[in-house]
């Protein structure tokens, strides 16, 4: 074999080993991101894929066992749509009513979900205030100061 031929062959094959290793690193890439009611209606069509949903965390429906380190509850969506979740990991922090969660994993028998990871937001605790109820004369005072005064 010529040198350029064995040169061009080790590239092509560090080059595929590079992309197998990124595909294989990075699952959530290769995912499908659908809402709970896109899931719940699709779910058969969804189950060998990886795939993030959204819903509200239903607290009365928390279990917890510690020592499986199991986390079983549901969540729910806007429409009412209610859906089982079932993860084997740590339970999230801020884990109560009205939280917003985020899974990830893969659909399995009916309105239940296996999340490989459950990550929790609660934007109503971290938005502004509406601008339309700003109140002018609240900062007044902080706005006529300059820097060195306090």
């Amino acid at each position: 074999m010529k040198k350029n031929t064995i040169v061009m062959l080790g590239g092509f094959i560090i080059a595929g080993a590079i992309v197998f290793l990124l595909m294989a690193a990075t699952p959530g890439s290769s995912g499908v991101e659908l809402t709970m009611k896109e899931l719940l209606a699709t779910q058969e069509q969804h189950k060998d894929d990886f795939v993030t949903v959204e819903g509200l965390l239903i607290e009365d429906s928390i279990k917890w066992d510690a020592n499986k380190i199991e986390l079983k509850f549901d969540v729910k969506d806007n429409d009412g749509n209610v859906m089982h979740v079932i993860h084997n990991g740590t339970k999230p922090d801020n884990f109560s009513e009205g939280v917003i969660t985020i899974l990830q994993g893969a659909p399995t028998k009916k309105n239940t979900f296996v999340a490989e990871t459950v990550k929790t937001r609660c934007p109503s605790k971290y938005e502004g205030k509406d601008i339309k109820d700003y109140d002018p004369e609240t900062h007044k005072d902080k706005l006529n100061k300059t820097p060195n005064e306090k």
